[in-house]
């Protein structure tokens, strides 16, 4: 793999939701992360090249390589209130916050939930999964949109 062709991979992953990246290729091991708490692991310093015509440059270090982007560390942090409780995603997929199109949410800020109430549907590999409330209260914070792409464990609803 050439230095160009890693630089595009990590604009590529720069530019993209991917969280983190880890490839390894016969004299190559690259990991990305865009997580703010990043394990630092010992790592040997080797070439990028393939093949022995290409320019050898020392990419890897003893340093992880971090996303440094004030806009995405601070969209990350969501303060919750102590007495709040988050609802989480359970899967990654694409979040939809009513039945249909056009149609009203299931829930919105200050809406009162019992254990049970569908909050939203999450919708992997062609599934629809419901999202059900585990506790009752009321919605104190929406923090995702219709049709966002969600991760496991985010945070979707905060319920006091």
């Amino acid at each position: 793999m050439s230095f160009q062709e890693v630089k595009e991979l990590m604009e590529f992953f720069e530019s993209s939701s991917i969280r983190e990246l880890n490839l390894s290729m016969e004299s190559l091991s690259l990991y990305l992360s865009k997580n703010e708490q990043v394990t630092q692991l010992p790592v040997n310093q080797q070439s990028i090249s393939e093949d022995s015509s290409s320019t050898n440059l020392d990419v890897l270090s003893k340093q992880p390589i971090m996303a440094d982007s004030k806009e995405s560390q601070e969209s990350d942090v969501t303060p919750v209130k102590s007495d709040s409780k988050t609802v989480d995603a359970p899967i990654v997929g694409v979040v939809y916050t009513s039945n249909e199109p056009g149609a009203a949410p299931f829930k919105q800020v200050g809406d009162k939930v019992e254990i049970g109430d569908t909050l939203c549907i999450i919708e992997a590999m062609k599934i629809m999964n419901d999202v059900k409330s585990d506790q009752p209260g009321t919605i104190t914070e929406v923090l995702i949109k219709n049709e966002d792409v969600v991760e496991y464990g985010q945070p979707l609803f905060t319920i006091i």
